[in-house]
């Protein structure tokens, strides 16, 4: 019998209560589905990372274009939950958002049949997104809600959506219900899937969202309450699904955490190919990989915080679970440009009396016995930079280990930590000496003061900003003073560089071909060009456009030779007033860093 009152074509009024809705009613399953948390690993925090994942998705659609029609929203919902997107199971709804935005309402009317077809494709981007699927999970709910959408599309020639939505949501019950059979670490711990458990929050949502009340006749917002359809429950003779024991102060018995850390990024500046060659580096050192992305650009989204240009280029979302977090941010730097980096370490995060993983074990076999005076540790891509800072008395990691003249890692936090302890220091700061370098340095930080030292970390981007920091160290003032001067004094240091393209792209400077010499200002591409010497005088006449007295120069190990003495003469005759600084830094790929001060 047709639900009275239910939709018959899904709106972009509709998607929003959905949305509202789905995330109201996250936020209320929260600690239900944490509790049920015991894969991939038992962290506790699936739930929470679904609702954090759900509340993006809304307040994209709300800073959006209240006008804008169906396909629009959708795109807006996907990437608000793209960017939002936390964890494994988070990172994995928005992909599924990603695929509903792809087909759902794009070609004719968004009713029953657009929907089956659009969660149908959704699924197949969910399981592509995942290097190694595993059933028992969420992808399982996903696949069989699908599958029953395009069943009970089948059965009429214009499908209702109240129809489409049950099918999709009582098929999706029963599949959670059926994960302990699937996934045996499920069935010991006497739990079905969080995630699988957050999409049927999803599914129930959206039957609530077309009918307008849930199964028990409560009515969804904004709509009246008509008569309450009767919705059958999961199969007879499945699995039932457990009711956790959120008072249980750990997590059971026998769940290993492989992995030390997840990692988490969103990646611009990146295309297909060098996005497959990332995930074969991170698929090698770790699991739990999921990538996502926004899918092919369309017309600019309406959004009032970014720009079209912004709004236009793709992104992606990088989750993976690893021992080496430098290694797997390495992966994205030379995938593309990685920022808003997160790094979680698993021991911290509640896991009760598991074991946890390979690197927590080795930590906790460290000395945390006495520590005094005050040091300071400081990455260096190259071993001339390494003997500058070492002759500050600073404790040098070797910024990148070198093969062929090729950089091809940062330090990981294990050896960031190894450095911090060193020191056998009470105080400590920290000189990352590279954006993606700082997020490694803080969970090493994080870590080192559990043992009892208290270590900052002044988030340098570049070395030059480091040797402008160790300038004013002043073991004379009070801790707090001195890291507070650091950060001033590598705030107030211009930095840029000369490297060399890899490959064909587009940059903010216009396309460059391999080869190619770029100049670097505070990380963005701004001059192109075939001379180093021609790229680096350019670069410093707009440096000190701006005003500077001093110019610091770290020759790399691939500068040509009299690369100096023509830089110089260029500064003597240009800018006669600046003094300069040269160093022989012997980095791989900068033939030169600048600072200007």
């Amino acid at each position: 019998m047709a639900e009275v009152g239910a939709l018959q074509v899904f709106d972009a009024r509709a998607l929003r209560r959905w949305a509202r809705l789905a995330c109201d009613e996250l936020a209320q399953a929260a600690a239900e589905i944490d509790a049920l948390n015991v894969y991939p690993v038992p962290d506790r925090d699936t739930g929470t990372n679904l609702h954090l994942t759900l509340r993006s998705a809304v307040d994209a659609l709300d800073q959006g274009d209240h006008q804008a029609e169906l396909g629009a929203a959708l795109d807006l919902m996907a990437r608000g939950a793209l960017l939002g997107a936390r964890g494994n199971s988070g990172v994995i709804v928005s992909q599924l958002l990603r695929g509903l935005a792809d087909r759902f309402g794009r070609e004719g009317p968004a009713d029953g049949a657009a929907l089956a077809v659009a969660l149908s494709h959704a699924t197949d981007l969910a399981y592509v997104a995942v290097a190694v699927p595993v059933e028992g999970t969420i992808l399982t709910v996903a696949r069989a809600a699908a599958d029953a959408a395009m069943a009970a599309a089948s059965t009429e020639a214009r499908p209702r959506l109240a129809i489409v939505t049950r099918a999709a949501a009582d098929a999706g019950a029963q599949a959670l219900a059926r994960t302990p059979s699937l996934l045996p670490v499920l069935a010991r711990a006497g739990v079905v899937d969080a995630g699988g458990r957050g999409l049927c929050v999803l599914l129930d949502t959206l039957f609530t969202t077309v009918v307008g009340h849930d199964s028990r006749g409560r009515a969804s917002p904004g709509r009246q309450s008509p008569v309450a359809p009767r919705r059958p429950g999961p199969a007879a003779g499945s699995v039932p699904v457990p009711v956790p024991d959120l008072s249980a102060p750990g997590r059971p018995q026998g769940l290993e955490i492989t992995y030390g850390y997840e990692v988490q990024f969103l990646l611009d500046d990146a295309d297909d190919a060098a996005v497959d060659a990332m995930r074969i580096d991170l698929a090698a050192l770790g699991d739990s990989l999921v990538i996502v992305g926004t899918g092919p650009t369309r017309k600019p989204l309406s959004s009032p915080q970014l720009p079209p240009s912004a709004q236009l280029s793709a992104l992606w979302k990088v989750h993976v679970h690893v021992d080496d977090v430098g290694a797997a941010i390495e992966a994205g730097v030379r995938a593309g440009r990685p920022h808003s980096i997160s790094v979680t370490r698993f021991a911290d995060q509640g896991t009760g009396g598991t074991p946890v993983c390979r690197a927590a074990e080795s930590e906790r076999t460290v000395l945390t016995g006495s520590w005094s005076g005050r040091g300071l540790v400081a990455v260096a891509p190259g071993p001339g930079l390494a003997g500058l800072f070492a002759g500050e008395g600073v404790e040098v990691i070797e910024g990148a280990s070198v093969v062929n003249g090729r950089a091809t890692r940062h330090p990981s936090a294990a050896d960031v930590l190894a450095a911090i302890r060193r020191t056998g220091a009470a105080e400590v700061v920290v000189l990352s000496n590279h954006s993606t370098v700082t997020a490694i340095g803080d969970v090493a930080a994080a870590q080192a003061r559990e043992g009892g030292q208290d270590v900052a970390v002044v988030p340098t981007k570049s070395p030059v900003q480091g040797l402008a920091a160790i300038a004013v160290a002043d073991p004379s003032r009070r801790f707090a003073d001195v890291v507070i001067a650091m950060a001033e004094a590598a705030a107030a240091t211009r930095w840029a560089e000369i490297t060399v393209a890899a490959r064909e792209a587009m940059t903010t400077a216009g396309r460059c071909a391999a080869g190619d010499v770029l100049g670097l200002a505070e990380g963005d591409v701004v001059l192109i060009g075939n001379d180093q010497v021609k790229v680096t005088c350019d670069l410093l006449d707009r440096l000190l456009s701006a005003g500077g007295e001093l110019v610091t120069l770290v020759i790399g190990a691939d500068a040509l030779i009299g690369f100096t003495d023509e830089v110089r003469a260029h500064l003597r005759q240009a800018h006669p007033g600046v003094d300069v600084m040269d160093y022989r830094g012997g980095q791989p790929h900068q033939p030169v860093l600048i600072g200007v001060e």
